[in-house]
């Protein structure tokens, strides 16, 4: 792992293998890039693969107010050019990763070659919205173990915790911070992902969580049907999918590179 100072921020990152197309990870709200460890090892062989604390969360500059998308999208586009990577890259983003993935696609289509998006966030309903925000707040001020149970089980719910990671996903959870959490939370409420939705041009594959109660399938295949020509599919998985059933979205992501 090494740290790199790219957009006025400080982040951690890993960037391992060799190969011809390489592939960036981008970890979910709350998560870090060892968000990404149980699926690497199914990923990595023969690509270079990309690894990196999104602002706000792991070991990267903590975010205060409210966080912005162009500044998360500006962060990574900075940390591909500072590691001299400049062929597109096939982007992987989980929940707020995979926003993050999403407007990186539509507003740097030069960047990337193929998308995979697994449960996108996408924003916060209008009739939520007020709520989130009270949330937010009473996070920041009350801090994450307040919001540890009734998160989770959103998240990483008890049918997908048998397979012995769980407890150290909770733990580096708990370690979060309010602020940048709550930060994120606020952006959530803000963000209208329907404009870059419809921008898409790439190769795009969008995964849904048959057991993921915050952005069910039928959302998330909404959300699906406004990119040109993506392929949707429900992988018996939750929210951080990627980590609770490395086996499986490795199988959907190694079927979906070998059709594109």
């Amino acid at each position: 792992m090494n740290w790199i100072e790219v957009n006025g921020a400080g982040t951690r990152y890993a960037l391992d293998g060799e190969g011809a197309i390489p592939l960036v990870l981008i970890h979910e709200m709350g998560g870090a890039m060892e968000s990404w460890e149980p699926l690497l090892p199914e990923v990595a062989e023969g690509r270079p693969v990309l690894r990196y604390d999104m602002r706000g969360f792991g070991d990267a500059t903590k975010l205060r107010g409210t966080a912005a998308m162009d500044e998360l999208v500006a962060d990574l586009v900075a940390l591909l050019g500072a590691l001299g990577i400049e062929r597109p890259v096939d982007l992987c983003g989980m929940a707020m990763g995979g926003a993050v993935a999403l407007h990186v696609a539509a507003w740097h289509p030069e960047r990337v070659g193929r998308l995979a998006l697994m449960a996108p966030a996408l924003g916060i309903a209008p009739e939520r919205r007020d709520a989130v925000r009270e949330r937010a707040d009473a996070i920041e001020a009350n801090g994450m173990a307040w919001l540890a149970e009734s998160e989770l089980q959103l998240t990483y719910p008890d049918l997908l915790r048998a397979n012995g990671r769980f407890d150290v996903y909770r733990a580096r959870w708990l370690g979060n911070d309010p602020s940048s959490y709550a930060a994120t939370y606020r952006m959530l409420v803000e963000l209208d992902a329907r404009a870059a939705l419809a921008k898409v041009r790439r190769p795009t594959l969008v995964l849904a969580g048959a057991h993921d109660p915050l952005r069910p399938p039928d959302l998330v295949s909404e959300a699906a049907a406004q990119i040109a020509g993506a392929r949707f599919e429900v992988v018996p998985s939750g929210h951080v999918m990627a980590h609770q059933s490395p086996d499986i979205v490795a199988e959907k992501l190694h079927a979906f590179w070998r059709a594109s």
